[in-house]
């Protein structure tokens, strides 16, 4: 019986240890497959949230036309547990954003990734919010909706591998994706 009570709280300590404070808004339904949701966040992060749409896609590279803005970088990092556009990268989605206009034909998928830590279901609702919000950035600017397509790979796609802080920093990411 001790044991069987040993299992059951080293269980729940593990599962209060996988959670997190931060909610998106909204929940994430079914079974990980392709979901499609409407609503608007809530909390410090859910600045501009509004529709979003979580599609599961095949990783790789066909049909992928590498081509983008020269001299400016293809990703966009975030912090912990969020979905906000930090400041350092405006200029970033803002060069993008000319390189959009200036040629309405082009088109760039925004592929939206997270670190490892969290469920599957909540990695892609968190890389889905990151593409989202980097998708509004680009429509501010003038870029045309039918120009971007934003994605979420989730925990799936690690840009570096390993468990520490400085892995974990590059994998929570939106990458553009030119097509």
């Amino acid at each position: 019986m001790v044991k069987k009570l040993l299992i059951a709280a080293g269980v729940a300590a593990l599962l209060a240890g996988c959670g997190s404070n931060v909610k998106l808004d909204p929940p994430i339904q079914g079974d990980g497959a392709a979901t499609s949701t409407t609503g608007a966040g809530t909390g410090a992060n859910a600045q501009g949230a509004g529709q979003s749409s979580v599609t599961q896609v095949q990783a790789g590279s066909g049909g992928r036309d590498m081509a983008g803005p020269a001299g400016v970088g293809k990703v966009v990092y975030f912090d912990y547990d969020s979905f906000v556009v930090k400041p350092d990268y405006q200029p970033v989605v803002e060069a993008h954003a000319r390189f959009l206009q200036a040629d309405r034909n082009r088109h760039v998928v925004l592929e939206g990734n997270t670190d490892e830590r969290g469920s599957r279901e909540y990695n892609l609702a968190l890389g889905q919010k990151r593409a989202e919000a980097v998708r509004r950035s680009l429509s501010i600017l003038g870029v045309s909706d039918a120009q971007v397509e934003a994605v979420s790979f989730g925990e799936e796609k690690p840009a570096v591998a390993g468990s520490s802080e400085e892995a974990y920093a590059k994998n929570r990411r939106v990458e553009f994706s030119y097509r």
